[in-house]
């Protein structure tokens, strides 16, 4: 790749959206395929996840009329440890527990002040933002399906995160004919329950209590489609079969290769495309346009079971950052509500008084877009694969820092952007005004062709 001096911010590399003076479909009236003209969005509480879910409804050209429900789940207290049970399960027996605690406050009479619970469990402060969110119930969007078909046409249902499946598997099962399902893992499909031998999932249809115990894996036939990185099959690798005692092997999941109805992507899905970068290089003109160049953009996340790190790390950042200081005009450092305080604290200690370094605040608003859009290279650190998605769909150099700490699958995700020619690691060494390109990671693009052409299998298609 050709190197070249950066004196200012480069041109986004991504490709151009379609023209609006492009031929123009026929309209729907002379039409005889079914058109698609909204989606629900099932989320799971999990910023990252549902920015997934999000990303592609936006692919789809959808953003503009789709209803969005989350999964939750009861918060606090006993409750955080039982995050790994089946969602369902996990409210009956907390809405077991608070029964139990009332009745025992009305027989001893207690005068403890305690913390008034919201519905589903959640303190009021914690449940502001989630419970802005209707709670996805089974039956109301399987009325929505059913109901409004013959005027609206079919419901397009994109949910992401293990506590979705559930839900979204039963509205596949119960209105097939109304809806296309697709679930994208988010590396959290049921089959990275990889050590748990079996669960017993709780749902609840109108007066009926279905009590079904089964594997932890997902049978995938229950969605129209499944999205997951390819890194998620890592375990069918040898690499990955060496790792795990033989006897465990046959829990660990998933055990076939993907089908036609997987897709299988590079990273994870996002709303970064062109539009939102050039839309974001304004908002932010008036900030980032003085900013010395080259500009570089740093991401901290926090460690994962599979990518763990801390002090040592942040030291190892913060001492690289300040030998290619040089050849930076400035740098901007972000943290993710995962990084730990030690880390962000040894950051700012190690780099907060230097002038050519800003390190933001955690108050909105959130710079995260107009980084993305006037940055002119990225370091990130090796444990989130939505920021390294998100920053490898710019076309610009990014630089990833602790990936020789991680392990299991996250080794396949950081070694097909090396062999891609995406990422390089950060070593202290560069020259950041020294460019570099690659043809950008379009992810959510790529998957969204792919739900179209499903779709057109189906008989079906977007409204354009």
């Amino acid at each position: 790749m050709n190197g070249m001096k950066s004196a200012w911010m480069r041109p986004i590399q991504l490709p151009e959206p379609p023209s609006p003076t492009a031929p123009r479909s026929t309209p729907d009236v002379f039409d005889s395929a079914i058109i698609v003209r909204r989606a629900v969005v099932i989320g799971n509480g999990f910023p990252s996840s549902e920015n997934q879910s999000l990303g592609l409804v936006r692919a789809l050209g959808l953003s503009d009329n789709h209803l969005f429900y989350r999964v939750t789940r009861p918060k606090g207290g006993i409750n955080e440890l039982l995050q790994w049970l089946p969602v369902s399960l996990h409210k009956k027996i907390d809405y077991i527990i608070r029964i139990f605690r009332a009745c025992s406050q009305l027989v001893f009479k207690s005068h403890l002040q305690h913390a008034k619970l919201g519905r589903n469990g959640f303190s009021d402060s914690a449940a502001e933002g989630l419970l802005a969110v209707l709670e996805a119930d089974v039956k109301h969007i399987v009325n929505l399906a059913r109901d409004s078909f013959e005027k609206e046409g079919p419901l397009l249902v994109v949910a992401s995160g293990r506590d979705t499946i559930s839900t979204a598997s039963s509205i596949k099962r119960l209105a097939s004919e109304s809806v296309f399902v697709v679930q994208e893992s988010a590396g959290r499909l049921a089959f990275l329950w990889e050590w748990i031998i079996s669960i017993v999932k709780v749902e609840c249809w109108t007066s009926l209590l279905i009590y079904q115990i089964q594997h932890p894996r997902v049978h995938l036939h229950r969605f129209d489609m499944v999205i997951t990185p390819r890194h998620d099959y890592y375990p069918l690798t040898p690499q990955a079969q060496k790792q795990v005692p033989r006897v465990l092997r046959r829990w660990i999941t998933p055990r076939e290769p993907a089908d036609s109805h997987v897709v299988l992507t590079v990273g994870a899905l996002h709303q970064i495309d062109f539009a939102s970068l050039r839309n974001a290089a304004i908002t932010w003109h008036d900030v980032f346009a003085s900013v010395p160049k080259p500009l570089l953009v740093v991401n901290i996340g926090g460690p994962t079971r599979n990518c763990r790190y801390g002090v040592d790390l942040a030291k190892q950042l913060a001492a690289s950052l300040l030998n290619v200081l040089a050849s930076c005009g400035s740098v901007r450092i972000s943290f993710s509500e995962r990084t730990p305080q030690k880390v962000s604290d040894t950051i700012l200690k190690e780099l907060g008084g230097n002038p050519k370094v800003h390190i933001w605040d955690g108050q909105e608003p959130n710079p995260h877009l107009g980084h993305l859009a006037w940055a002119d290279a990225f370091v990130v650190t090796a444990d989130s694969v939505s920021m390294i998605s998100e920053a490898c769909s710019t076309g610009k150099p990014v630089y990833v820092i602790g990936a020789e700490r991680c392990k299991w699958k996250f080794t396949e995700f950081h070694k097909s952007l090396r062999e891609r020619g995406v990422v390089r690691p950060f070593t202290g060494s560069e020259d950041i005004s020294e460019s570099w390109s690659y043809p950008p990671l379009n992810d959510t693009a790529d998957a969204a062709k792919k739900v179209c052409e499903s779709l057109a299998a189906r008989g079906w298609k977007l409204k354009t």
